[in-house]
């Protein structure tokens, strides 16, 4: 697998999110994954619990660059980590850790776990 296209996943992703339409960044996760998210504490685990998040999270203004990315890809699974910061609405940056799992479902990659947590202060 060629990580190029994987690390193309967060841009796209990245695009989503500064559309501020939750509906279009959930549509990027599998129905049932996983979103550990950096700004609230609660897991999220459906579509319906993840665009809830997204609500809250795009109303931001997010936009997102990655620091440092480590991709690997095992069959019809990849896994990205590593360090991103988001710029926000109000200029403040927020540093955080993820990893996000995708799974090919033979036409698309969606992401079946989303772990994003901010560095300590």
């Amino acid at each position: 697998m060629n990580t190029t296209v994987i690390s193309s996943l967060f841009d796209k992703w990245n695009q989503a999110i500064q559309t501020g339409d939750p509906k279009v960044v959930t549509q990027l996760y599998e129905y049932n994954a996983i979103l550990i998210p950096t700004i609230l504490n609660n897991v999220r685990h459906n579509h319906e619990e993840i665009e809830d998040y997204f609500v809250t999270f795009l109303a931001l203004s997010p936009v997102g660059k990655i620091d440092e990315t480590n991709i690997r890809t095992f069959g019809d699974i990849a896994i990205n980590s590593g360090v991103y910061t988001f710029t926000l609405k109000d200029e403040q940056s927020v540093t955080a850790r993820f990893t996000y799992v995708y799974r090919w479902n033979g036409q698309d990659w969606k992401i079946v776990e989303h772990h994003s947590s901010q560095f300590p202060v």
